[in-house]
């Protein structure tokens, strides 16, 4: 109950290749770091920062290195600011026009951030991870032999893809993915693969890539 009143304060057949020109998105160096990170309090009491007792913590980066802080206090105000923000392989520094320059030293894996001792998990939309299967597939570079698409993402940003041939053969991808927007990357052992995500009201997940031309609309099961 307590984490959901939580949630509510924080507002082949795709080819499979790597795109051989690659946007800003794909080319960002700590593409785990994209997306909201969450800390909550384990009391009803918080934590105590400066005389003021926080009961849960948003971060979200973007691929522009702009940051946004939004912090529950347990009164239920929130406060919020922004910034900008650089990183290296150990330090990320925030800086923002109305508070001081922050430094911190991090540790970061596909789904956990540790921030100076505080554990941060990454958190995917609601509708989107589950097991997920093609009822249709069209595109300009889809293999005719292709005739079906499973894909399963699941809410820690591990996915497992399988595409099925019309002869009955089978290859299997597996790896990680992150999001920013209404984009969708998954990185595989031998590369890439890009696409714009959109789920409907209707249990379905349609995936889009515009330089291949490739459209799947997939059903949930």
């Amino acid at each position: 109950m307590l984490r959901a009143v939580l949630f509510s304060f924080l507002i082949g057949i795709l080819s499979w290749v790597q795109s051989a020109t690659a946007d800003e998105l794909t080319e960002f160096d700590y593409p785990l770091l994209l997306g909201d990170w969450y800390w909550f309090s384990t009391t009803d009491e918080g934590v105590e920062s400066e005389g003021i007792h926080y009961r849960a913590m948003n971060i979200k980066f973007n691929s522009s290195y702009r940051f946004t802080v939004r912090l529950l206090r347990t009164n239920g105000r929130i406060d919020e600011w922004g910034g900008k923000y650089d990183i290296d392989e150990s330090t990320i520094t925030m800086n923002s026009v109305d508070q001081p320059s922050q430094q911190h030293e991090y540790v970061l894996s596909y789904n956990q951030f540790l921030l100076d001792g505080a554990r941060f998990t990454k958190l995917a939309p609601e509708n989107l991870p589950g097991h997920w299967r093609s009822s249709m597939i069209k595109g300009q570079d889809v293999d005719k032999s292709v005739s079906e698409l499973k894909l399963s993402l699941r809410p820690d940003f591990l996915f497992s893809a399988q595409v099925i041939g019309k002869d009955g053969t089978r290859k299997e991808h597996k790896g990680i993915y992150y999001l920013e927007d209404d984009r969708i990357v998954l990185i595989y052992e031998d590369g890439q693969h890009d696409s714009h995500f959109k789920l409907g009201k209707d249990n379905t997940l349609t995936l889009t890539n515009r330089q291949f031309g490739m459209e799947a609309v997939m059903q949930r099961q």
